[in-house]
């Protein structure tokens, strides 16, 4: 009986060494690239060097992107061991070699898997397969794992036991890894996945437009946007709401609608994946997603989401927290059509809904985060027009 007693101690003991997720990572949402929204299926070994040749020359890497990660269909078979085989024509060095090239030009390396027995494209899965699964990823050297869940409901399979049990995994393979979960807010992961994961999808894919439905469920950014607008507070440092990742530079949106959707995922301190050609891109994409201003909004070290103020059939008024008691303020036209806007400000009622104890501020300077300009102070009311689809960003500091 003794024995026993020492057994089950020792045993509680041990799973406790790694029942929790790798701490003090993805402290500021992340930054980097996947391959899916851009390449596909059809992404390949080269593909993804170019990415990180491309991250580096064109200054992203610089700018603070550093996750190099390729999504769906890299898989292809296991092993008569059970361990995971890369496609051997499409990644014919293997992923070790991969994540070695892309650390040597200073950036991470991050991997897609599944919690059901496939991925989304049908390759296997990591049910049944978790412990085994972590080690390679870890052998391999991998900093970022992104967890699906398709196949996983076949028969009633948890979302949360599953990701815990992905999160443990990680955590004895001993390879501090960031750990994306991706069950597209089914079940509410903003609830339960803080002590899960570092990042966690809110909603639906996203797909190449503004705003639009598709048949698959896909919905454009501002769709999105309006889903992340209640859940706001469940954000903050080494936990982020992931609204999925970028489609500024792919095509499908305007130059202002490209300029609205990566402002608008800076204020929501989103993880800034982006999914678009690094190789061959605008010289204006380039410009606005290395953005210093804007990048710091981001990655404040204060993790606050942006609240929506006003809403509206036409203008709304977001507004986020920053450090050193400065807000961010972004006035979006989500029509299609020119409007004019009129805003009075009163900071002590904008900033409420924070709840946090302010020191009495007579006014705020605005500084117009687009022109580079100061824009005035909130003695007066804002005012203006402003074309469809496009934004208006500020940043307000106090008047001492």
């Amino acid at each position: 009986m003794k024995k026993l007693f020492l057994f089950v101690l020792v045993s509680v003991f041990n799973l406790g060494i790694y029942a929790q997720k790798f701490e003090n990572i993805a402290l500021t949402p992340p930054m980097g690239w996947s391959s899916w929204n851009y390449f596909g299926r059809e992404i390949t070994e080269g593909d993804v060097r170019a990415m990180a040749d491309a991250m580096v020359e064109t200054g992203l890497r610089d700018a603070g992107y550093e996750y190099i990660n390729v999504d769906d269909t890299w898989q292809f078979d296991r092993d008569a061991e059970g361990n995971i085989l890369a496609d051997p024509e499409r990644f014919p060095s293997g992923m070790k070699a991969l994540a070695d090239y892309v650390h040597s030009k200073g950036l991470k390396f991050g991997v897609y898997s599944c919690a059901g027995v496939k991925t989304c494209v049908g390759l296997p899965g990591s049910r049944g397969y978790e412990f085994q699964d972590a080690r390679t990823y870890a052998s391999w050297g991998v900093d970022f794992l992104k967890y699906d869940f398709c196949y996983a409901d076949i028969d009633g399979q948890n979302s949360y036991a599953s990701y815990k049990l992905m999160r443990d995994a990680l955590y004895k393979a001993g390879k501090p890894i960031v750990f994306s979960l991706c069950e597209w807010g089914t079940t509410k992961p903003w609830t339960w996945a803080k002590e899960v994961g570092h990042l966690y999808r809110t909603t639906i894919d996203i797909t190449d437009c503004a705003e639009c439905l598709l048949v698959t469920g896909a919905r454009g950014w501002l769709n999105i946007l309006d889903e992340s607008a209640p859940i706001w507070k469940h954000n903050g440092p080494g936990h982020w709401n992931d609204p999925d990742m970028l489609e500024v530079g792919n095509g499908g949106l305007t130059p202002l609608e490209n300029k609205s959707h990566f402002t608008m995922w800076c204020m929501l301190s989103a993880p800034l994946i982006l999914g678009n050609d690094l190789a061959n891109m605008d010289a204006d994409v380039l410009k606005l997603i290395t953005n210093k201003d804007l990048l710091a909004i981001d990655q404040d070290p204060l993790g606050q989401s942006a609240y929506r103020y006003i809403e509206d059939e036409e203008i709304d008024v977001w507004i986020k927290q920053l450090e050193g008691d400065k807000w961010a303020i972004a006035v979006l036209n989500t029509s299609e059509d020119t409007k004019d806007f009129h805003i009075p400000w009163n900071i002590y009622y904008m900033t409420r809904v924070f709840q946090e104890k302010f020191n009495a501020v007579d006014k705020y300077k605005l500084y117009n985060v687009w022109d580079k300009k100061e824009w005035g102070t909130t003695d007066d009311e804002l005012k203006g027009t402003l074309e469809g689809r496009d934004v208006l960003l500020f940043v307000l500091s106090p008047v001492k």
